[in-house]
């Protein structure tokens, strides 16, 4: 959830503000590739989440702080290179892809309706930021009685802090925490 320019990208407008060098820092994008490439060989179901608003940001209903930062930069407008997804982890053909304009990938978004269309149960989530787009989307999901994995390696924040708060503190509450390497390997095992 939300690999793209904007946010991941040492060039990208949030990017450049740290969240880029502290995803570097982790190896976020190498670590989400594996996933990928895992997930895609096991012929699983694969959505990628971005943020992505109009131009006018006319649609960005929030009035938080964060959302005044995105307008003052310009960040994260639909059809820019800020919205695309880095090409180590671009989506393939066929692979779903979801805007949304909230902190939440569920709302407004269609996202549960595609999970029940397509019968998942177990939803395994990695993005950038660790305590924001990944644990409201495990909170959501849990509340909604799916099984819930976190990726912690696919994950970063704005600080080491931040990160290992959420992956220590909060995720566990909601999800079972794990590594893309344990992960796959268990995937792998029960197949």
């Amino acid at each position: 959830m939300d690999l793209q320019n904007d946010i991941v990208s040492a060039e990208g407008k949030l990017g450049r503000l740290g969240l880029a060098a502290q995803a570097d820092k982790r190896r976020v994008l190498d670590h989400a590739q594996t996933a990928l490439h895992g997930f895609r060989e096991h012929k699983d179901y694969v959505v990628h989440v971005r943020l992505a608003f109009r131009p006018d940001y006319l649609d960005a209903l929030s009035i938080a702080p964060r959302v005044a930062k995105l307008k003052e930069l310009g960040a994260a407008q639909a059809g820019t290179w800020g919205t695309e997804f880095l090409s180590s982890v671009a989506p393939l053909d066929g692979e779903l892809i979801l805007n949304k304009q909230c902190v939440n990938p569920f709302y407004n978004t269609g996202l549960a309706a595609w999970l029940a269309c397509n019968s998942i149960r177990e939803l395994v989530l990695a993005g950038v930021s660790t305590n924001a787009v990944v644990e409201s989307a495990a909170r959501y999901a849990d509340d909604a009685g799916y099984s819930v994995v976190v990726l912690e390696d696919c994950c970063s924040a704005s600080s080491d802090e931040m990160h290992d708060f959420a992956v220590n503190k909060t995720l566990p509450m909601f999800a079972r925490v794990t590594t893309t390497k344990e992960y796959l390997r268990a995937l792998e095992a029960a197949r």
